[in-house]
Parts: C-alpha cells; sequence; structure tokens
C-alpha cells in the first residue's frame, strides 16, 4: 500500500503538474481539473467551437520568434510556412519582423492575401511547377530557392525581371534524425549534391542565365535536429564552396541560408535545442572558415519552423467510445485521428495525451488512443497513461501539435478537417473555421 492509496487525493495532486517543456508557456491547470491555455478554458473552448480543435497560443508564437532575433542577431529568421500557415499566422510573422518560406503558389496565395512583403518571401520547395514559379513571378517575391537543373531553365524563360536565386546544396551532413525526415545526406531527392560536383553543376547553370541573378546557396539538413555539431558541419562545407566558387567563376556570393530543422520536444524526455548555443557555435563556425579562407562573411538565413510554432499548438479531442480487452489492452476512440494528425502513421512520432475538464481519484493505466478512421493504424498515442474510469463525453488534450498537423490534415472518410482557434489574454478568437459538409461537397462536380 502506498501513500496516495491511502490519501487518494494525492493521486490527483501527482497527476495535476502538466509535463515540463511540451506545453505552452501559459497552460495551466485548475484545481477542478480543466486546462486553460493563454487563459481561456478547454471546456469552454470545447463548448464553443467543438471537437476536434486545435487550439494556437499566439503569445507563444510570438516570443518565439523574438526568442531568434534575440539569439541571431543580424541573422534574417525565415519562418518555414510548411509548418503551419493562414493568413493571421502570416501576419503574426509579418509583425514579428520575420521573413517567410513558403513552398507553392498555395501557400503564396495565402501570404499575398495577408499582405507579406513580397521582398521577404523565399519560394523554396523541391518541385515547383509552372504555376507556382508564375505565381512568385506574378507577386515578385524575393528569392527562389531552386532545386533541379529542370527548374534552373523553366525559370529563366518565365522571368519577367532579373529573379534573384539560391542554389540548394545537398551537403553531405548527417542530422542524426527519422530517415523520412533526413534531407542533408546522398540518395535523396532534395538539392544538388556536393560531394558529387552537381551543386556546380547548378551553379553554372543559373550564371548560363541572363535572367536569373545567383546570390547565394541553401542547404538544409533534416528536422528535428538536436546536435548542434550537425549544423556547424553543414555550416564549414557551404563556406567552402562559396569559397571555392569564387575561386573557379569570380563570383563572391553574399548569401547563405543554412536551413531550419531545429528540434521541439514531444515527450519530456526528448533531446531539446539549444538555441543559444546554436546561434553561438553557428556564427563562430561561418566567421572561423571565413576568416581561414579569406572570404567575406555571407549575410546568414535560418528557416525554423516546427521551433516557433510546434510548442503553441493543442489539439483538444472528445472521448466517443473505451473498449477494453481484459488482458491485451484499453482502446480510448476519439472524435478525430489521422485525419487531423498524420504525424503517428508517417513517422511513429509519440505524444502525450491527458484527460481535461474534470479530475479523477481513480489510479491511471496504461492506454492507447485511436482515431476513427478505417485504418488499424490511426494511432494517436500509445500506452499513455489515462484514468481508469475515463469514459464516452471526456476531453482529451494533446499538447505539440501546432506543427505538421493543419498543414498535413485531411479529407480521408470526408471528414471536415478540425477549426484552428487562437488564444491570447484571455480570448479565444477562430482564425481557420471548421470544415462543413457544403465545403467538401463544393468541389464534387458529379
Amino acid at each position: 500500500m502506498t501513500l496516495t492509496d491511502v490519501i487518494p487525493s494525492l493521486r490527483y495532486s501527482a497527476r495535476a503538474r502538466l509535463e515540463p517543456g511540451i506545453w505552452p508557456a501559459s497552460a495551466a491547470l485548475t484545481d477542478r481539473g480543466d486546462l486553460t491555455i493563454g487563459g481561456v478554458s478547454a471546456v469552454d473552448i470545447a463548448a464553443r467551437f467543438g471537437t476536434p480543435a486545435y487550439v494556437l497560443d499566439e503569445d507563444e508564437v510570438r516570443q518565439h520568434c523574438r526568442d531568434y532575433h534575440r539569439a541571431l542577431p543580424g541573422v534574417e529568421v525565415a519562418y518555414a510556412g510548411k509548418a503551419f500557415l493562414c493568413r493571421a499566422m502570416a501576419r503574426w510573422m509579418c509583425e514579428e519582423g520575420m521573413s517567410l518560406d513558403v513552398c507553392s503558389a498555395g501557400e503564396l496565395a495565402v501570404a499575398r492575401s495577408a499582405g507579406f512583403p513580397a521582398a521577404r518571401i523565399l519560394l523554396h520547395g523541391n518541385v515547383k511547377t509552372a504555376e507556382d514559379l508564375k505565381a512568385a513571378q506574378s507577386y515578385g517575391v524575393g528569392r527562389i530557392v531552386v532545386d533541379s537543373l529542370d527548374e534552373i531553365s523553366q525559370l529563366g524563360l518565365l522571368a519577367q525581371r532579373r529573379q534573384q536565386v539560391l542554389v540548394r546544396v545537398t551537403p553531405g551532413v548527417d542530422g542524426h534524425t527519422h530517415a523520412a525526415i533526413a534531407t542533408g545526406v546522398e540518395d535523396q531527392k532534395f538539392g544538388f549534391s556536393l560531394a558529387s560536383g552537381a551543386a556546380e553543376e547548378a551553379v553554372r547553370a543559373v550564371l548560363a542565365q541572363p535572367s536569373l541573378e545567383l546570390v547565394g546557396l541553401h542547404c538544409h539538413i533534416g528536422s528535428q535536429i538536436t546536435r548542434v555539431a550537425s549544423f556547424e558541419e553543414a555550416a564549414r562545407r557551404m563556406v567552402r564552396l562559396l569559397h571555392d566558387l569564387r575561386i573557379k567563376y569570380g563570383v563572391t556570393l553574399p548569401q547563405l541560408n543554412l536551413g531550419g530543422g531545429h528540434a521541439v520536444r514531444y515527450l519530456s524526455g526528448d533531446g531539446d535545442f539549444d538555441l543559444d548555443g546554436f546561434a553561438h557555435r553557428l556564427k563562430v563556425a561561418v566567421n572561423f572558415e571565413c576568416a581561414r579562407l579569406g572570404f567575406p562573411v555571407p549575410a546568414l538565413t535560418i528557416e525554423p519552423g516546427r521551433s516557433v510554432v510546434a510548442k503553441a499548438g493543442v489539439t483538444f479531442y472528445r472521448v466517443i467510445a473505451v473498449k477494453h480487452v481484459p488482458g491485451v489492452r484499453t482502446w480510448v476512440a476519439v472524435d478525430g485521428g489521422m485525419s487531423d494528425n498524420l504525424r503517428p502513421a508517417l513517422y511513429d512520432a509519440q505524444y502525450v495525451v491527458r484527460m481535461v475538464g474534470r479530475t479523477s481519484r481513480e489510479n491511471s493505466a496504461p492506454m492507447t488512443v485511436v482515431g476513427r478512421h478505417c485504418e488499424a493504424g490511426d494511432i494517436i498515442a500509445r500506452d499513455v497513461p489515462l484514468p481508469a474510469d475515463i469514459h464516452a463525453g471526456d476531453l482529451l488534450a494533446v499538447p505539440c501539435t501546432g506543427a505538421y498537423h493543419h498543414s498535413l490534415a485531411s479529407n480521408y472518410n470526408a471528414v471536415a478537417r478540425p477549426p484552428v482557434v487562437a488564444v491570447s489574454g484571455g480570448a479565444p478568437r477562430l482564425i481557420v473555421r471548421r470544415e462543413s459538409e457544403e465545403d467538401l461537397l463544393g468541389r464534387d462536380c458529379g
């Protein structure tokens, strides 16, 4: 017998502490078991906006932008819009002095509709269609990161003005991350290989296009990277390439974009990203290599996405059913799933799940939270501790869902995508509405 058995209230007290490092800084539990974010009650959000619902702490997003500017003065910080983008997010990024990295005509349309300055936009992506390139030309985006010889040729023909471009280089640096999000090593679809000479060939191709102005190089070694040493090695290799290009072609490229991929915690035990350490070591590596080679220090750009928005997001679900399989497992089925969080199916990503909205005196037991979709792999979290008396109608919260959740959401099983609710100063605000059946039928021409 333990003390929590003698005094059951202690069991709740032990559970009433939020896991460190994975919730918005404003998140707090009340003595009634409710969760507040930005001063707004989870119970109230679920009642007003329904579930599933993505909630985004605006102040947390803005603080992460300010953290980057503080740690990296003089460095351009471009938010990677693929992590999460809507018009409100684009406006926040603009107001916080960020640049913006977009990957398609659609993302560019969002930025354009929010009035994001074209000069601070980079068009990226390993495959850009003619429509993407035409949209960039129409809006006059500042820079385009080219990723193939075909794209260089096509952009050279489409460019209506002298278009600034960067060549994306695959530097051969292992970010020590999941294989599906490792982009800096050989034998994958991104960029031009440094080792094979493809990067130099791409530089020659750009220089041969009168309508293109080569202003720098770009690399991105992957996502969810905690090892600063990987970024240092990539930076050194990129500076050496800048130096070699000056010797061979007489061009001194003034810009170096070192991408993003900075890790966030999804579980409390995950490794964290040392932003201040990264900022110091990156600048030292670039400055040292430039001084050693006698090359002028380039203007640096980084492209964080996940690390700006992930921890600011929490997803709320309603429990629909609980199935106990004696001696095997307890399944807790909710009203969302892989249509609003594809990451567990893609990367075997793991999450914390908490019951909120009421207190429980029952012991916790490992349970598997699953979605509503017709796939055995529609699992939100395996073997997470939840109260033994959990039942249909309970409210669940999943933290660190601000990045690559709304962006990867789908209409599988013709399920409408959830809304995005921004919270700040004790008030909720709808920034992306829930889809309706009319939305789902709107594209059906049958």
